[in-house]
């Protein structure tokens, strides 16, 4: 790579795949619980010296405050929200697991609750969409609108 050549970005994470909004919430989840984790003993000795204080403990407790704020900023880090993100992904397995276990067992409770009541069977056109719905694995990265205009599209219309 020569002088004149400008340098190449970095990549400013190493899965940046985009996911929903409440994907990232659950990121975020991960990441605030792996920083509390590693500033655990910091955000204890804060909630000791605060515990039944309140006006008085931002003043009595500034020292404990100053340590577990920097402990958290030390932690919050671009790379710690990677390992996050990643670790999010690993148990994206397990994750849809348990929501099969969960909506199979709702099936089967509702099975029984119209058995005990005599009510009708469920049409079998629903329930077998609703068999449809469990099998389909998680969305990551979202689907594309149809009716979205694509690039191309525009530059043909252009020209």
């Amino acid at each position: 790579m020569s002088a004149s050549e400008p340098k190449a970005r970095p990549i400013p994470s190493r899965n940046p795949l985009p996911l929903s909004a409440s994907q990232e919430a659950q990121v975020r989840d991960v990441f605030y619980a792996r920083v509390r984790a590693r500033c655990g003993p910091e955000i204890k000795a804060f909630a000791d010296c605060a515990q039944g204080r309140t006006f008085s403990a931002p003043f009595l407790c500034r020292g404990p405050l100053h340590v577990m704020n920097n402990c958290m900023k030390i932690h919050a880090t671009p790379e710690e929200q990677d390992a996050a993100r990643e670790e999010w992904f690993e148990k994206r397995v397990e994750r849809q697991k348990e929501k099969e276990r969960k909506a199979r067992r709702k099936l089967e409770q509702e099975k029984f609750l119209r058995e005990w009541w005599g009510l009708p069977e469920k049409d079998r056109e629903i329930a077998k969409r609703e068999m449809e719905k469990l099998e389909r694995p998680e969305r990551i990265g979202g689907f594309v609108s149809r009716e979205r205009r694509r690039f191309a599209e525009d530059d043909e219309g252009k020209r």
